[in-house]
C-alpha cells in the first residue's frame, strides 16, 4: 500500500523518553502506519521528506496559551506551528470564552493578556454562535485549524456566567448554594463536552478591561475556598485537571492546592494540579532552591499531585512605556494603566503627588515577594525618540540626573511620550545552572509560554527549540544536564499524560503529529529579536520568533503544513489539518516518563 507521507532515514524519538533510533516513518490516513529500520516503498507517495541527519520528534505540546480570540480570527496559529507546536491548550488562567457573553469575555481577557480589546470583542461578536460547551467544541472543530487544540474551562468565565460580572467582582459577594450548584453543573457539562478541566487564578494582579468594571480584579480571585473545593470535587469525580496560580501575597494559601489535590482521607483519585510558575526569579533568588524540594515533600506527605509550570528559557520582557502587567503589582501602576488616553496618562505620570505615592509603594514592595525585580539599573532602553538614551538603563539615567530611579523612569516616559519608549529586562531564568536544574526537576513540567498574549511584551513560541538547543550544546561541550530524548519527552508525552491529552507520542498507530528538526539550525537565531505585523489585529506589530532553519517540516494529523520556511497553500483558510482534542480518560504517568526523569550526570 502507498503512503501519504514518508519521513526517510531520520533519528526518530517516539516521545516516551526511549533512546532514539534511525528509522523511516510511513504515514497514511493521518496515522503513523509504519516505523521501519529498512527503506519503505516510496512508489506513489506524493510527499517524501529526507530526514537524514535530522531529528524526527512528536509535535510539541504547548499547555499554556491564550489564543482564545486569535483562533477565531486566524485558525492557523502560525506563530506556534512554525516552531513545531502541533497541539495547544486554550482557556488558561481562569479565562475562556465558553459561557460568558461577548462583552464580558472581552473585558475578562483583553487587559490581562494585553490583546487589543476591540479585536477580541469583534472576534467574539462575529464568531460566537455557541451557548453550550458542546457547541463551543464543535465551533472550534469546524474551523480550518492548523494545530490541534484543546481547552480548559476558565473559573472567571464560569463565575461571570452565573453571578454576572458585577457581582462576580465585588468583595463580600459569595454565590448562594443554588448558584454554587449551578456552577458545578456547568463545569460538569464542560467536562462532558471534552474540556480537560478547569483553570483558575488566585493572584489578584490581573485586572478587567472595558468601561463598566475597569481595573477590578478577575472574578476567580474573589472565590472562597469553599467555592473552589466544590468545583474541585467535580474535577476529582471526573479525573480531570486544575490549572491555577497561588496568591503570592499569601503563600500559605498554596497549601490549599496541595490539600485539595490530595488522595488522603479516602478522596481518590487525586486531582492533578498545574500551578504558575516555577522560575529562577531575580526578585527572589533563593526561592528556586526551595520550591522544588518543598513541592516534592508536600506531594509525598499529602499524597497529592501538584506540579509547577516552567518556561525553560530566560524570561525576557519588553515594554512600551508602562504597558507591562508587572506594574499591576502597584496601586499606582494600576492607576496609570486604568487610563487609556495618552494625554491623561502622561499628565498622571508627571503629577508630583502621584509620584510620591508610587515611590512609597515601589520601595515598600522591595520587602515582599513580587514578579518583577524592580531594579531600574537592569532595565535597558531599546527605542526612544531621544536617541541618546538608547542603550542606557533607567538606573544609569537616574545616576546621571541625581534622581530616584522611579522618577528617572517616569521622566523619560513623559519627556518622550509614554508609549514611545521601549525597554527590556530579564525577570527570571537568567542563571544557566539554575535553569538547567529546573529543566530536570520532576516537580515542574514544561509550559507557560503565554503564546497569543502579551503581543508587545514577549515571544516564547519557540521555547521547545530553545530547550533542545541548550541540551544539544551541553552535550557537545561535555557537560550534559539531560539527554535529548528526555527533553523531547518533557515537551511532548509527559505533559500530554498530565493534562489528559491524546497526544505526545509518535509510534505505530499514533496520530501523525510530528516535527523534523535540523540540529544544525539550532543556532543563535533562536534567540534573535523579531517583530511581525498581525493583520487580524489591525496590523499590530507583535513580537515573534524566526528560526526557520531549525524546523524542516511540521506535520499535523499526517498533513505537512509547514516546510522549509513556508506554509502550504490555503493553510488556516481552506486547508484544515488540526482537530479539537477531547480529554482522554485519566491514567497514570507513562512508565517511560517515570524512567527518564533523572538528570544526566555531568
Amino acid at each position: 500500500m502507498t503512503y501519504d507521507v514518508i519521513v526517510r532515514n531520520g533519528l526518530w524519538f517516539d516521545g516516551s523518553g526511549a533512546r532514539p533510533q534511525r528509522r523511516t516513518l510511513g504515514i497514511r490516513d493521518g496515522v503513523v502506519a509504519a516505523v521501519s529500520a529498512e527503506p519503505l516503498d516510496e512508489s506513489g507517495c506524493p510527499d517524501v521528506i529526507d530526514a537524514d541527519g535530522k531529528w524526527v520528534v512528536p509535535g510539541f505540546i504547548d499547555v499554556h496559551t491564550h489564543y482564545d480570540a486569535e483562533v477565531l480570527l486566524d485558525p492557523g496559529l502560525r506563530e506556534s506551528v512554525r516552531h513545531g507546536v502541533t497541539t495547544l491548550l486554550l482557556g488558561n488562567c481562569s479565562l475562556s470564552t465558553v459561557y460568558a457573553d461577548s462583552e464580558d469575555a472581552a473585558d475578562l481577557f483583553s487587559r490581562v493578556e494585553a490583546v487589543p480589546r476591540e479585536f477580541v470583542l469583534g472576534a467574539l461578536e462575529a464568531k460566537k454562535t455557541w451557548s453550550t460547551p458542546a457547541e463551543y467544541v464543535q465551533t472550534l472543530d469546524d474551523l480550518p485549524l492548523g494545530p490541534n487544540v484543546s481547552s480548559m474551562l476558565g473559573h472567571s468565565d464560569l463565575r461571570t456566567s452565573v453571578l454576572g460580572l458585577d457581582r462576580a467582582t465585588t468583595d463580600g459577594v459569595t454565590p448562594t448554594d443554588a448558584e454554587l450548584e449551578k456552577m458545578a453543573k456547568l463545569l460538569d457539562e464542560a467536562l462532558d463536552a471534552g474540556l480537560l478541566g478547569m483553570s483558575g487564578m488566585d493572584a489578584p494582579i490581573d485586572k478587567l478591561d472595558g468601561d463598566r468594571f475597569r481595573s477590578r480584579a478577575l472574578p476567580s480571585t474573589f472565590a472562597t475556598w469553599r467555592e473552589r473545593r466544590r468545583l474541585i470535587t467535580v474535577l476529582r469525580k471526573r479525573g480531570r485537571v486544575l490549572q491555577s496560580a497561588p496568591n503570592t501575597k499569601n503563600p500559605i494559601e498554596a497549601l490549599n492546592f496541595f490539600t485539595s489535590s490530595s488522595k488522603m482521607f479516602g478522596r481518590r483519585p487525586g486531582v492533578r494540579v498545574s500551578l504558575l510558575v516555577s522560575a529562577d526569579a531575580k526578585s527572589a533568588p533563593g526561592a528556586v532552591r526551595v520550591l522544588g524540594p518543598g513541592t516534592r515533600l508536600l506531594n509525598r506527605v499529602l499524597d497529592s499531585l501538584v506540579r509547577f509550570q516552567h518556561l525553560p528559557v530566560p524570561f525576557e520582557l519588553y515594554s512600551d512605556g508602562i504597558d507591562l502587567p508587572v506594574f499591576e503589582e502597584f496601586g499606582a501602576g494600576t492607576a496609570a494603566l486604568h487610563l487609556r488616553d495618552q494625554i491623561e496618562r502622561n499628565e498622571l505620570l508627571a503629577d508630583l503627588e502621584y509620584r510620591r505615592r508610587f515611590r512609597k509603594s515601589f520601595d515598600r514592595k522591595k520587602l515582599g515577594p513580587s514578579l518583577w525585580h524592580r531594579d531600574f539599573h537592569d532595565a535597558t532602553i531599546v527605542a526612544c525618540p531621544d536617541e541618546s538614551l538608547i542603550g542606557k538603563s533607567f538606573g544609569q539615567i537616574a545616576d546621571e540626573r541625581g534622581l530616584h530611579p522611579l522618577d528617572a523612569f517616569l521622566d523619560v516616559l513623559v519627556e518622550n511620550g509614554e508609549r514611545n519608549v521601549r525597554w527590556t529586562t530579564i525577570v527570571a531564568n537568567h542563571r544557566p545552572k539554575q535553569l538547567n536544574a529546573l529543566a530536570v526537576d520532576p516537580s515542574v513540567h514544561m509550559g507557560f509560554s503565554d503564546a497569543g498574549a502579551h503581543l508587545r511584551n514577549m515571544a516564547f513560541y519557540n521555547f521547545g527549540l530553545k530547550l533542545l538547543r541548550r541540551v544539544r550544546d551541553a552535550e557537545l561541550a561535555g557537560r550534559p544536564f539531560m539527554t535529548v530524548e528526555h527533553a523531547v519527552h518533557r515537551l511532548t508525552a509527559e505533559v500530554a499524560d498530565w493534562f489528559g491529552l491524546p497526544a505526545g507520542t509518535l509510534r505505530e498507530g499514533d496520530r501523525a503529529d510530528f516535527v523534523v528538526i535540523d540540529p544544525a539550525g539550532l543556532d543563535d537565531e533562536v534567540d534573535a529579536y523579531h517583530e511581525e505585523k498581525a493583520p487580524f489585529y489591525g496590523n499590530l506589530s507583535r513580537m515573534v520568533n524566526r528560526n526557520d532553519r531549525a524546523v524542516v517540516a511540521t506535520g499535523v494529523n499526517g498533513v505537512v503544513v509547514f516546510r522549509n520556511g513556508r506554509f502550504r497553500d490555503g493553510y488556516g483558510e481552506t486547508v484544515k489539518s488540526g482537530r479539537f482534542l477531547k480529554a482522554r480518560p485519566a491514567g497514570r504517568l507513562s512508565k517511560a516518563g517515570q524512567r527518564h526523569r533523572q538528570p544526566v550526570s555531568a
